[in-house]
């Protein structure tokens, strides 16, 4: 079975400032409600006001890992699922 990581973003942590969804387009969005950030529907385990957690193949795990080390206020976490 291919290696899956979980995407964890505090959405409370957030500024919406658009850093992990230039990055990396593929699984981040900011919601149209509050402009935060949120995994896309695609990778979306469950979203909330407070939290965004999604599940991604191992192929988008660079693309991740870069908005990880991008995001200005580390909201955004990486896990083995």
């Amino acid at each position: 079975m291919p290696a899956r990581y979980r995407v964890i973003i505090d959405r409370d942590a957030c500024i919406g400032c658009e850093v992990a969804e230039n990055h990396c387009p593929e699984i981040f969005m900011l919601s149209d409600g509050d402009g935060k950030c949120r995994v896309k529907p695609r990778y979306e385990a469950r979203t909330n006001d407070a939290v965004s957690i999604g599940i991604i193949p191992e192929s988008l795990l660079r693309c991740a890992e870069e908005a990880v080390e991008a995001c200005p206020v580390s909201a955004i976490v990486i896990e083995p699922s």
